[in-house]
């Protein structure tokens, strides 16, 4: 069995994968490393053998992370490190060891389910965009504010935007123009995110043609389901991972 780990800005999210079978034996999500060895505490039935990673979290959070996983489980940690080209896909940062690394493997991830041009949306904490070509030149890319973050600053910046995240849900159900103050917000920022994608894509049209793929990734992407184009892959950040630590 092979752990995999996606450290993002908010969750680790993790699974235990079967490395013949590339069946998922037990998967989960926590918001610190102590969360996480809680959850993977449970898993004494399967026998881990090994673990890989990758994260945008700082240096020495990583580590933290990595020596506790390898201490708790005896097993080595090895970590997705950032490449000018990999799986076919050739990074376009002028610095290529700036890109976010959850982009990079979400885009190395989507390459090999067809080399073709394609936008990668990785809708998360941060939002982003990325295009990649046929030939698999990544040409760039958008990063913009999720909804948690665009919700959280108008908490923090305004006086009276005050509500119970348990309305949250109910209240984002549908475009419609809001009339209370929960529904006013959630829908804008849902609305504010429908347009990002919206424009990512007509701009990909207009760059590509009509022979393009659209992927999209991250805990959010099921919010997007009424955009007919898109295909949502929830692993498509694990996808990439396994073609770095292979």
């Amino acid at each position: 069995m092979i752990l995999e780990l996606d450290c993002g800005n908010s969750l680790i999210k993790w699974r235990v994968l079967d490395s013949c079978s590339g069946v998922v034996a037990a998967q989960g999500a926590s918001s610190c490393a102590a969360g996480l060895l809680g959850e993977l505490g449970s898993l004494v039935h399967l026998r881990i053998l090994r673990a890989r990673l990758v994260s945008v979290r700082s240096d020495q959070e990583t580590t933290e992370i990595c020596t506790r996983i390898s201490d708790a489980l005896s097993v080595h940690v090895q970590s997705a490190a950032p490449a000018k080209e990999l799986g076919g896909v050739i990074n376009g940062y002028l610095e290529y060891e700036r890109l976010g690394m959850d982009r990079w493997l979400a885009m190395v991830g989507a390459f090999q389910l067809k080399r073709d041009a394609m936008l990668v949306l990785d809708l998360g904490t941060a939002v982003t965009a990325d295009l990649v070509d046929a030939q698999g030149v990544h040409l760039g890319g958008f990063i913009c504010p999720g909804i948690s973050l665009l919700r959280s600053q108008l908490h923090a910046h305004t006086q009276r935007i005050r509500y119970s995240m348990d309305e949250a849900p109910a209240a984002s159900c549908t475009l419609e123009p809001g009339r209370t103050t929960v529904e006013a917000v959630e829908r804008g920022c849902l609305s504010m995110l429908d347009s990002f994608v919206s424009t990512q894509i007509r701009q990909a049209g207009d760059r590509f043609g009509a022979a393009f793929s659209v992927y999209a990734t991250g805990g959010d992407a099921g919010l997007i389901k009424d955009i007919g184009q898109v295909q949502r892959i929830p692993d498509l950040v694990f996808r990439g991972l396994a073609i770095a630590c292979p």
